[in-house]
């Protein structure tokens, strides 16, 4: 029997206007809850109405919750950015849209779905990447939405707005922050989180608090796999690096179809080998992206909670989440909230280097694995610069094939090898940020 119905969004209408009727009564009047500063008037909503912008990061699961929620809010002057184009399995959850939409960009989907069904709203999508916007797109931002599935894309946009900070004589201007409300889920958990770059824990502050990934165990995906998902792992952590379809150096990229499409081929020899079903591109993609089964309950409360925060900031009527939300319905219904503390020394917002404790006698390659396997730093694939003898020299790049060929004899070398002393200050680039983080090396006896 065909199941084509359950992937389909139904039409069911949006309804509300979007002119901020209801958001009057919360504005134009006081009430039991509203912040203890709160003047009733008609500036806050004609600031939300007329003013305020609003950059949604993400247009998938969350990003469609939470394009409805802050529409219907009054919020007219919305942007989205979103990379991915609408796939077939998105339709049972990202109810703005249908079969005709699969292979277009969901930015621009979305906004085409929001603009036409409520006045006076205008979105303005944007198919790209957040990394290929710049500093002058963000900074035109009231507040910044985030509803992303990865960490190393919130990593960078966390990375982005601390770098829009203004400090004069080591006081953080407040007129240079700009508000990011963070939501994620993860089948029937979901957290929401309010960050003042600057100011409260970021994202950096708290990566000890993002789940590990699901590994499985070497033995079982080299000599005996039982699972397509084995099968898949085989691929991504043996044969990608040693074949090296794509040129040395080159790292596998889960939005990159040709790299996938190179997985899924390859897993699926694996798996013909040894009688094993189940492997499909969707799946492929799923295991290399480490994606988790959306819930679009979860989305519904989560990108809700969010779009409340938003309306807190924006109109300043009400005291925002201090900080951090958990939702949890596996079983029953559970929610608290707790302030995440922000980190004294961390990489991304603590203005300070970061010491790295090794021995002179610690390999280059030593200090790597420590930058990807640290808790609290998570890298992927870190680029070292460092001044030896005043000149600036790259110690590893692995992102560029022939730079990675030249620079990898200087994994097996020691640190005082290559010229590094006491106190020297290493310059460290990554995907996870758009800016290069400052460490000081200390050596240990």
């Amino acid at each position: 029997m065909s199941r084509w119905w359950l992937m389909e969004a139904v039409d069911v209408p949006v309804s509300g206007t979007g002119d901020g009727t209801t958001v009057k009564k919360f504005l134009e009047r006081s009430g039991p809850f509203t912040h203890p500063d709160f003047e009733p008037s008609t500036n806050s909503l004609q600031f939300l109405l007329e003013t305020c912008k609003i950059l949604v990061i993400g247009a998938g699961g969350l990003g469609c919750e939470l394009l409805k929620d802050l529409a219907l809010s009054g919020f007219r002057d919305i942007h989205v950015v979103d990379m991915d184009t609408i796939d077939i399995s998105n339709l049972n959850r990202q109810f703005l849209f249908r079969r005709k939409d699969v292979g277009r960009p969901k930015a621009d989907v979305a906004a085409d779905f929001i603009n036409s069904r409520i006045p006076g709203c205008c979105v303005v999508p944007h198919f790209k990447k957040i990394q290929d916007l710049d500093e002058t797109f963000y900074r035109q931002f009231h507040i910044i939405v985030c509803g992303l599935d990865s960490i190393i894309a919130r990593r960078w946009m966390n990375g982005m707005l601390l770098s829009l900070l203004v400090y004069e004589d080591g006081v953080l201007d407040p007129n240079s922050i700009i508000p990011l409300i963070d939501g994620g889920t993860e089948g029937f958990k979901g957290n929401a989180r309010v960050i003042l770059p600057g100011m409260t824990a970021c994202i950096d502050c708290t990566l000890e608090l993002y789940p590990p990934q699901v590994n499985f165990p070497m033995c079982t995906i080299a000599s005996m796999p039982r699972l397509p998902e084995h099968c898949i792992e085989y691929v991504r952590m043996l044969l990608w690096p040693k074949e090296t379809p794509f040129g040395d150096g080159v790292v596998l990229d889960g939005d990159d179809p040709k790299h996938i499409q190179w997985v899924y081929q390859r897993s699926l020899e694996r798996a013909a080998e040894f009688n094993i079903t189940g492997v499909t591109y969707r799946l492929t993609q799923g295991v290399v992206k480490r994606i988790i089964p959306a819930v679009a309950s979860t989305n519904a409360v989560i990108a809700a909670a969010c779009a409340t925060e938003v309306f807190k900031i924006a109109s300043s009527a009400y005291i925002p989440l201090n900080n951090y939300m958990v939702f949890n319905d596996v079983e029953g219904l559970y929610t608290y909230t707790f302030e995440a503390e922000r980190k004294e020394n961390c990489s991304a917002c603590s203005q300070i280097p970061l010491d790295l404790n090794f021995s002179p006698s610690s390999k280059l390659q030593e200090l790597l694995d420590y930058l990807t396997e640290s808790a609290s730093l998570q890298m992927k694939s870190p680029a070292i610069t460092a001044t030896v003898e005043g000149k600036n020299k790259t110690l590893y790049l692995q992102s560029v094939a022939s730079i990675e060929q030249r620079t990898r004899p200087n994994l097996s070398k020691t640190l005082k090898e290559l010229g590094l002393a006491d106190g020297q200050e290493l310059a460290v680039a990554d995907v996870t940020t758009p800016q290069t983080m400052l460490f000081r090396l200390c050596f240990t006896s």
